[in-house]
């Protein structure tokens, strides 16, 4: 069975090929397109190239197209990319611009070029069983029924790191939970508990609370805005903030929503780089608003690692992930600094040491595992694609 994983941005279109021999899958082809104008050529430039490198004998080969959709409007879940999921993205397309009109537009392109069936995963399907007071606002209720809530994202992320925390962690029971959530959901307690904090830190960064396999939040709220501070994002702020910052710095609304979205978050502490590398060279050159920067970062996730270990009523493990998770040794540091108290115990050697792959990085007599584990958001796509073609709607 071969899955095709389709990444869409606004101006971007990347592709991985999967192929599957019963649950195992193998990564046949990747490739993708930047600065993309017209996301039908860019799709199509696509297809033909599978085709022309062998890995597909025509387009019929293609048994399915999966999506890594963001949010949609009063939808969720891994669902067939039909009509009612195009007009939940762009019933949401205020919310995520930069990828909701691009994934509608590109499910239509390849509507028009396969017969395959088209799936789509959204972000947001991770959170489907969250408390729902994790969940709700304090907001009046037509706000709650207008989707004002907390709805989560990188959700394919961090179902990946609650599959492979828990194989590593010897939690094969919670593993094939985490396997099945989609299709059977989330299935009856297990009588020892498995608890981890997963921290996906890179140029968009979020931290969620995973109890059993299952979700219990995540440090994103209601768009891809909030939460930790994020490469040029401004993560959470105060409702008023926008107000204050209209009314005293002479900018209209969609300058403020511009500013926040562009020139904010780590860029916007540091005055220096959206990039941490050079933040951090930056800070140790002694430049107090790079040194800022990074301490804000490791407070926040501090903050939510802590918040989601006291919903959960401890921890077994936290996790780290995704480019600055798993290449920043300080970052790490400082947010395991001082935990001996919870639990949490270092290994400075190991932690310095790491260079790539899966590894427990926490000191020998650490009760609370420290792992880091690199992410595999596309073949949990192909993955939960393949799952919802055989089991059908």
């Amino acid at each position: 069975m071969k899955i095709l994983v389709a990444n869409l941005g606004s101006t971007s279109f990347k592709y991985r090929l999967f192929a599957f021999d019963g649950e195992a899958a193998e990564m046949l082809a990747k490739g993708g397109y930047e600065r993309v104008e017209d996301h039908g050529k860019a799709i199509a430039d696509g297809l033909a190239k599978l085709v022309d490198e062998g890995h597909l004998a025509s387009l019929d080969d293609l048994d399915g197209v999966g999506f890594k959709a963001v949010l949609g409007k009063d939808l969720s879940g891994c669902v067939f990319a039909d009509d009612r999921a195009l007009a939940a993205l762009e019933g949401f397309a205020q919310i995520a611009p930069a990828h909701n009109p691009a994934y509608a537009d590109g499910i239509r392109q390849f509507r028009k070029r396969t017969k395959a069936p088209l799936v789509a995963l959204f972000e947001t399907s991770f959170y489907q069983w969250a408390p729902e007071a994790l969940k709700r606002y304090a907001v009046p209720k037509a706000w709650d029924a207008a989707g004002i809530r907390r709805h989560g994202f990188h959700g394919a992320s961090h179902k990946f790191i609650a599959e492979r925390s828990a194989e590593m962690l010897g939690r094969e029971d919670i593993a094939e939970t985490v396997r099945q959530l989609y299709v059977d959901g989330p299935g009856d307690e297990p009588e020892e508990p498995l608890r981890v904090v997963s921290c996906h830190l890179g140029g968009s960064s979020s931290v969620a609370g995973i109890r059993n396999g299952v979700a219990v939040g995540s440090s994103f709220g209601l768009s891809p805005q909030s939460g930790l501070p994020h490469n040029n994002r401004v993560g959470d702020l105060d409702s008023m903030a926008v107000a204050v910052a209209m009314r005293e710095l002479g900018i209209t609304f969609d300058e403020a929503l511009r500013q926040l979205s562009k020139e904010g978050g780590l860029l916007g502490i540091s005055g220096v780089s959206n990039d941490v590398r050079d933040i951090a060279a930056a800070a140790e050159k002694g430049n107090a608003d790079a040194r800022l920067a990074l301490d804000v970062l490791v407070k926040s996730i501090r903050h939510w690692t802590g918040a989601f270990a006291f919903e959960m009523g401890g921890l077994e493990a936290l996790v780290f992930t995704a480019g600055i998770g798993e290449n920043r040794a300080d970052i790490r540091r400082g947010v395991c600094a001082g935990l001996e108290g919870f639990g949490i115990r270092l290994d400075e050697a190991r932690n310095t040491a790491y260079s790539g792959g899966e590894a427990d990085i926490a000191a020998d007599g650490s009760s609370v595992r420290v792992l880091v584990i690199p992410t595999n958001e596309e073949l949990v796509v192909a993955r939960e694609t393949r799952r919802r073609i055989l089991h059908g709607s």
